[in-house]
């Protein structure tokens, strides 16, 4: 048993968050003492994240935070940002730098440097073509994450991601029920991700509608992560309606809400198309919450354009919008684009906000008076707890209970959701 502090710190999306999860599974299981937070440590592990520019700056920006905290540390990188630039890692006190792959192989090598005094093998950039499994070790959470997938094949003009996560490729079913198996002794619920969980089965002769009758049965309640609209279809919401208790949140990227955009930005589908899948889906859950992303101020984006995305996402009437502006990332095709001004980022970025809150307001209120079964995760100073709905709203009351599912009847708007 060693007693070094070591810390894995996560930027960017929930997969960085389950590979980083796994890694403390294994590091406090070969006896360090670990943590998530950024605080004081032996060691750090920094699971980067590339997806904007901005990303990509505050994962460097963590390894002069880390120094400030420990001069002496000893740090680790791994993720999206060094595989897209492992030399902006290049500085004193990161002692080891790799890609989106071999996490796992990373933690586990770290647990043999540190007991055995042995040098870290070489690290390759080479980007993984077979899915990680994580040899069944997890951390156990009250609302639980399973990578199911990882990678990308579709090459959207203005995203870098399947340029440093590789092609797709699923997870075996074995690996997902030895998961579940563990997970649902705990969990209360269960997130199904992906860098492109649509994909999933694809690469194995299967779907992500047979991955949810594979695993309709297990007790807990259960939600998808982000979707892309070409797997809406009624094979899969009639696989969602087999399941023990499904939650019926749809995130549904959008991205663009004029057509003429989603063709520069190599979207496959039309906004007629989009539409269509939302019909579908209020069809099958008239409540459901559907949410989507949305990018501002693409290099082609003209004011017209952008003013039929605004108009669209309120003739959709999202329950919520993650509105970004656009961030050019050098690699990709819509890097050799010239870039909008600043302003009109920032202005385009405000007034999509402004509609956000807007739909906001109008799903939170169209939810007052209802029974929604919420999970209760956290309380406050006040004894108020807090938790989300089975379609993902903010609900809080006096009478939660923690890890602890009730059916609350909100009266109220209430902060960022819903008070009883």
């Amino acid at each position: 048993m060693n007693t070094k502090k070591i810390v894995v710190f996560t930027l960017g999306c929930k997969v960085n968050q389950y590979d980083s999860d796994a890694m403390l599974n294994i590091l406090s299981a070969g006896g360090f003492d670990v943590s998530d937070e950024m605080e004081v440590a032996d060691i750090y592990i920094i699971n980067t994240c590339a997806v904007t520019a901005e990303a990509e700056r505050k994962s460097r920006q963590t390894v002069t935070k880390i120094l400030k905290l420990n001069p002496d540390a000893e740090i680790y990188v791994c993720g999206c940002a060094s595989q897209r630039d492992k030399i902006q890692f290049d500085r004193d006190g990161v002692r080891y730098v790799s890609g989106t792959d071999g996490k796992i192989a990373l933690a586990k090598e770290l647990v043999e440097k540190v007991q055995n005094d042995v040098d870290m093998p070489e690290c390759s950039f080479e980007i993984g073509k077979e899915f990680e499994e994580n040899d069944g070790v997890l951390s156990l959470r009250t609302r639980h994450y399973i990578k199911v997938q990882d990678g990308c094949n579709n090459f959207c003009s203005y995203c870098i991601i399947p340029y440093l996560r590789g092609r797709s490729r699923s997870r075996d079913l074995g690996g997902i029920r030895a998961e579940l198996d563990k997970a649902v002794i705990v969990a209360k619920e269960i997130v199904l991700t992906g860098i492109n969980l649509s994909a999933y089965g694809k690469d194995k002769d299967s779907s992500l509608a047979d991955l949810l009758r594979a695993v309709k049965d297990y007790p807990v309640r259960m939600r998808l992560g982000s979707l892309e609209v070409g797997v809406i279809d009624r094979d899969l919401l009639d696989a969602t309606k087999e399941m023990y208790d499904f939650c019926p949140h749809f995130h549904l990227s959008l991205q663009s809400g004029d057509d003429t955009t989603l063709k520069k930005m190599n979207r496959h589908y039309t906004t007629a198309e989009y539409e269509s899948a939302v019909d579908l889906i209020r069809e099958y859950y008239p409540n459901a919450a559907i949410t989507t992303d949305i990018i501002v101020g693409v290099p082609t984006e003209t004011e017209e354009q952008f003013v039929a995305s605004m108009n669209f996402a309120k003739r959709i009437g999202f329950s919520d919008i993650h509105c970004f502006p656009y961030s050019s990332r050098k690699g990709t095709v819509a890097g050799k684009w010239q870039v909008l001004s600043k302003a009109v980022l920032t202005d385009r970025a405000k007034r999509m906000g402004e509609v956000k809150n807007q739909l906001i307001k109008d799903y939170l209120t169209a939810q007052i008076g209802k029974p929604l079964k919420v999970l209760f995760e956290t309380c406050d100073e006040n004894g108020v707890w807090c938790g989300h709905t089975e379609n993902y709203v903010k609900v809080y009351s006096k009478n939660g209970e923690k890890n602890t599912l009730k059916t609350i009847v909100p009266t109220r708007l209430y902060l960022d959701g819903l008070g009883e």
